[in-house]
């Protein structure tokens, strides 16, 4: 196939990348910077912004798919501009979709935009989209989603992923944040330490894309719909964290704070960024403490049907691959 990858240099977009390129698919990225490490997989690097719609469109154009990858993530900032890549970015996907007749889009979502800030235990597609967000990535990320799946049909099939929290080796994100904060003495284990996740290691979220983006047709059975993407393993989210610094040989967390205190928190230090200005992200967010005090894992059963998913590396191997990583 001829790919389009938005955010191609980025962290699961490389991998999408990688795995197109290994079975020898024409891929080509567009993304604000061009990223040197995606030079010996022959891809072409369309630069742009996702809310230059020329760009876009020029980016699409004699594709056949495209997996909308790139977003503004994270817990702080400003609305308006995580509205112009994650809203008006994926408006402007959609209309280079039409402008170039490309049939095929594979959205990357977030299982973020069905969360309450309550456990998630188990649950499946069903569950409605939240009535409100704790953050303004969750609520974008399920503005965009709405209108990827609504826009499905005759001309355009559609279908989004929620791959949950993507590691492993390369991660600019997750993996940083907390080996940085844990060596500062800044990491806190928020709640009881009972809470479960199931993470998605990155080899395994890229696999689903490439599955989704095999089986995706007008009128496919996948088409139209949304699916959760994880691992199947759920853990204690404290011993998985604490798992993974031990990777970078960094001591396990040990200090606690109760989930209501890091709620107050969250929500005072908020409220001072906005009043003073403040530069930076809040060291606690009312997202963030929810995130870490609750469980979200999900019945996976849907994507292992349809798209016949099964995470190929395993949480202990994906561990074993990210020591390796951060060896010198």
């Amino acid at each position: 196939m001829r790919a389009l990858v938005t955010g191609g240099g980025g962290f699961l977009g490389t991998a999408i990348v990688k795995r197109l390129h290994q079975r020898g698919d024409s891929v080509r990225s567009f993304a604000r910077s061009h990223y040197p490490h995606l030079e010996p997989l022959s891809v072409e690097q369309f630069l742009g912004d996702l809310a230059d719609r020329d760009a876009v469109i020029k980016a699409a154009a004699d594709r056949d798919i495209v997996f909308h990858v790139a977003a503004k993530a994270g817990v702080w900032g400003r609305y308006a501009d995580y509205h112009r890549v994650n809203v008006t970015g994926t408006e402007n996907v959609l209309a280079a979709c039409r402008a170039s007749g490309i049939r095929k889009l594979v959205y990357t979502s977030s299982p973020s935009v069905v969360y309450t800030g309550c456990d998630e235990e188990g649950i499946d597609e069903s569950t409605p989209y939240a009535h409100r967000f704790l953050a303004h990535y969750p609520h974008t990320k399920a503005l965009a989603e709405k209108m990827v799946l609504a826009v499905n049909g005759a001309n355009l099939a559609t279908v989004a992923l929620r791959p949950h929290l993507i590691w492993g080796p390369g991660d600019p994100h997750l993996m940083p944040r907390l080996v940085a904060r844990a060596r500062a003495g800044k990491l806190r284990q928020i709640g009881a330490g009972r809470n479960m996740v199931d993470a998605t290691y990155v080899d395994n979220a890229a696999d689903a894309h490439l599955l989704a983006a095999d089986r995706l047709d007008v009128g496919a059975p996948i088409a139209g719909k949304a699916y959760f993407v994880a691992q199947g393993e759920p853990l204690s989210m404290w011993d998985f964290i604490n798992r993974m610094l031990a990777t970078a040989e960094v001591p396990p967390v040990t200090r606690r704070v109760s989930a209501q205190s890091a709620y107050v928190l969250g929500t005072l230090l908020e409220m001072v960024y906005v009043l003073l200005r403040l530069p930076g992200e809040p060291p606690m967010t009312r997202f963030v403490a929810r995130q870490l005090s609750t469980s979200h894992w999900y019945d996976l059963s849907a994507i292992k049907r349809d798209l016949g998913y099964m995470p190929r590396v395993s949480v202990a191997e994906g561990l074993r691959r990210l020591g390796e990583s951060t060896r010198p």
